[in-house]
């Protein structure tokens, strides 16, 4: 299978608080949720080039929980952590996200897998919040940046595996 460039999607909602989130993979939908779903590979892959990721719980089940810090320079930048409501294997999974620095803008996050010809995958996130606020918010953090460089380094990744 070739790797392509792939565009990702990131659109807001006019009418509600939410960010939708559209990519395609040149994988199957088993490699997308295990990459998603497994601590190591997740930590390889997730958040922009200038920061690594450090997992400090992980338990990739429904009713389980994750935390993640970003470093850069050897010193914590960030940190965010969750609930997995709901994790269905090469499906769906739903979690909520917490910005540890933003306590009360907690996300509602629904991932599916969509399965494409070809062993390929159409990834689609749902995050709705509270408000507008807290969306755009997150939208002019640099969000951006970090989910389109983190399905970059995804796609490396998922390279690597095939």
């Amino acid at each position: 299978m070739t790797s392509t460039t792939h565009r990702t999607e990131i659109l807001a909602d006019e009418k509600v608080p939410s960010i939708r989130i559209v990519r395609d993979f040149d994988a199957a939908p088993e490699q997308v949720f295990r990459a998603h779903t497994d601590p190591e590979l997740y930590a390889q892959w997730v958040g922009p080039y200038s920061v690594t990721t450090r997992i400090t719980r992980w338990d990739a089940r429904t009713g389980g929980e994750w935390a993640f810090a970003n470093d850069r320079d050897g010193e914590e930048i960030a940190a965010f952590h969750g609930c997995f409501h709901d994790v269905r294997p090469n499906e769906r999974i739903v979690s909520t996200f917490t910005y540890d620095g933003e306590p009360d803008g907690v996300a509602l996050e629904t991932l599916t897998l969509e399965e494409l010809e070809g062993g390929r995958t159409r990834l689609h996130v749902l995050s709705v919040v509270k408000d507008f606020a807290t969306r755009d918010g997150m939208l002019a953090s640099g969000m951006d940046t970090g989910v389109d460089e983190g399905y970059a380094k995804l796609d490396a990744l998922l390279a690597k595996e095939a």
